[in-house]
């Protein structure tokens, strides 16, 4: 089975309801090129930077998720909607909303691991001090296949990826936003990685580069193959690309390497390293 993903790489600016807009006009787009899922950026709706988390966030139903809802069942299209400010009472979360194509949600991801870093020369950033962590694995279903979901900073855990696998998910998709020191660094290795580990696609989608916002997204929106084959990448600036996920190509590489029926759960496991901790 073939589906086509669209990979929105957005502008983000300070204008919550312009971004709205622009993401939905691009899911238009896409959804008319042929695009069975699109996806959105992490915090499309909101410049990255702890100070306008509470002030563009809004409660689940609001005018970000309500929109989202609406362009999924208009152009009959399944939304994985990158990531907003999710409030719920004194709370704050990153949290992704997943529609199908009735404007259904069908999966909702708070991102689990928090971005607190400090790179001497290099990021300092602590989404700690504005934002609370999720503890849920996100799988859901849809006519194609299962499909994992995690935010960013997520895809450095091997294991969360490895239980969403577990799980049947075939494709990981990561709304992300690394930045000028971590992403050419890290962003395509941690793809290519997840990808190899488990043998699915891997699916990245960042914000275009905006140099007059605080920080400043690298960009570089990447689907890997689960042999780990980049099939397709942007560079740092806005647009967005189309492209094939062929899931009989897992199940060929799976026969060839048969890396999962190779697992040694009678040694190690998930649930053992949680049990002696």
């Amino acid at each position: 089975m073939k589906f086509n993903i669209a990979l929105l790489q957005m502008m983000v600016y300070d204008d919550k309801i312009k971004n709205i807009n622009n993401a939905v006009k691009i899911i238009k787009k896409a959804s008319e090129e042929g695009a069975k899922m699109a996806i959105l950026p992490e915090m499309f709706c909101c410049p990255y930077d702890n100070s306008y988390f509470r002030e563009y966030g809004e409660e689940e139903g609001g005018i970000a998720y309500s929109a989202l809802r609406k362009a999924a069942k208009d152009n009959e299209i399944y939304i994985v909607g990158g990531s907003i400010p999710e409030l719920e009472g004194d709370m704050v979360y990153n949290t992704s909303y997943v529609f199908n194509p009735h404007g259904e949600q069908i999966g909702k991801h708070r991102k689990m691991h928090l971005f607190d870093i400090d790179v001497k020369g290099g990021q300092y950033f602590k989404e700690s001090d504005a934002l609370a962590s999720g503890k849920d694995v996100t799988v859901f279903e849809t006519e194609f296949c299962k499909v994992g979901l995690a935010i960013c900073y997520d895809i450095r855990f091997p294991e969360l990826s490895r239980l969403m696998v577990a799980d049947g998910a075939k494709v990981i998709i990561v709304p992300g936003a690394f930045n000028m020191t971590t992403g050419p660094a890290h962003w395509e290795l941690l793809f290519r990685g997840r990808a190899l580990d488990n043998q699915v696609f891997t699916v990245g989608v960042a914000p275009a580069r905006n140099y007059n916002s605080t920080y400043h997204s690298y960009g570089n929106s990447i689907v890997v193959s689960p042999w780990g084959n980049i099939l397709n990448r942007m560079n740092e600036k806005e647009g967005y690309i189309i492209q094939e996920l062929d899931l009989d190509y897992i199940t060929k590489i799976r026969n060839e390497l048969p890396l999962m029926n190779h697992i040694r759960n009678d040694v190690y496991s998930l649930s053992k390293f949680d049990s002696e901790k």
